[in-house]
């Protein structure tokens, strides 16, 4: 049953291109169904029925998760619920249009509705504050300096900034190409000011980051390695944390913010759809939403009848 699950990932890593993250999470959830099934001396994926496959679900909704050892137990989120139903059902779809189960048993199983949460941005003088150099740049500052304003003046999510290479680099023309989800390219504008820390990084930091073995990726850790996300992030955070921003900021806040920003000053939305690299426009038109709440928050201040 784990060979099955294997080919199923192997599947999403290279003919669906899935990003990292979702291929880990299926692997988690698939992993922990096998493991439900043997302990139910269930051994081959045919002798798995729709009943099991409830009876599995039950037990994942009734389980209790943490996650921190300073947080006590509860039930699992419905984000949590959505995105292992979603795992099931990619996989039981794999089994059928691969001939190892007649149907796909999860076909019937509907996801449970989320709501969505709008988007958190910083305020322009929070991003004035972040994105001031510091007095002295050590290699390590230029490289979080460029990172920095690339995310802001792009838009780009944690993981395209990691995996960012220097031959997807335009910069004498101002544009990047970046490979996003699902191996989708895109092209994105990067703004003057990203430009600059940009160019700056490449002539004075990345130099003395180079290592014999380091990768092609635009951004490098000390030890000359390609950044994972959350060492990234760690970075970010230092410096979100140096620009005197209390807020708890997320990986996807300079991404919002760009977002955000660009609408709020007349950006159509479908060129910010473009830039983003969401399928569906649907997903981009959640920041009308931002923009309108920061509409009422003005009028209601500024308007003498607000």
């Amino acid at each position: 049953m784990e060979f099955l699950v294997d080919d199923f990932l192997l599947y999403l890593r290279h003919e669906k291109g899935a990003a990292e993250k979702t291929q880990l999470t299926y692997s988690i959830v698939l992993r922990r169904l096998t493991k439900w099934a043997r302990e139910r001396k269930i051994n081959k994926w045919q002798e798995f029925t729709r009943a099991d496959l409830s009876e599995f679900l039950q037990d994942e909704r009734d389980r209790r998760v943490k996650r921190s050892s300073e947080e006590s137990p509860h039930e699992p989120s419905v984000s949590t619920l959505y995105l292992e139903i979603a795992s099931l059902k990619a996989f039981f779809k794999f089994c059928e249009a691969e001939k190892i189960l007649p149907v796909n048993i999860a076909d019937c199983i509907s996801l449970p509705r989320r709501w969505k949460e709008l988007p958190k941005s910083l305020e322009s003088e929070e991003i004035e504050r972040l994105l001031k150099p510091l007095e002295k740049m050590s290699p390590a500052d230029l490289c979080d300096q460029a990172a920095l304003e690339l995310c802001y003046c792009s838009g780009l999510r944690l993981s395209e900034l990691c995996n960012l290479r220097l031959e997807q680099l335009n910069l004498q023309n101002g544009f990047i190409t970046v490979i996003g989800k699902g191996n989708k390219e895109r092209l994105i504008p990067v703004g003057q000011r990203g430009i600059k820390a940009l160019t700056e990084y490449l002539e004075r930091g990345r130099p003395t980051l180079v290592h014999k073995n380091s990768p092609g990726t635009v951004f490098l850790t000390t030890r000359g390695t390609q950044f994972a996300p959350v060492t990234m992030w760690l970075r970010i955070k230092n410096r979100v944390k140096r620009a005197g921003i209390t807020r708890n900021v997320t990986p996807h806040y300079l991404r919002h913010s760009f977002a955000t920003h660009l609408l709020e000053h007349g950006a159509d939305l479908r060129v910010i759809q473009e830039m983003l690299g969401h399928a569906s426009i649907g997903t981009t038109e959640i920041y009308t939403h931002v923009a309108n709440a920061h509409l009422r928050e003005v009028y209601n201040k500024f308007h003498p009848r607000g």
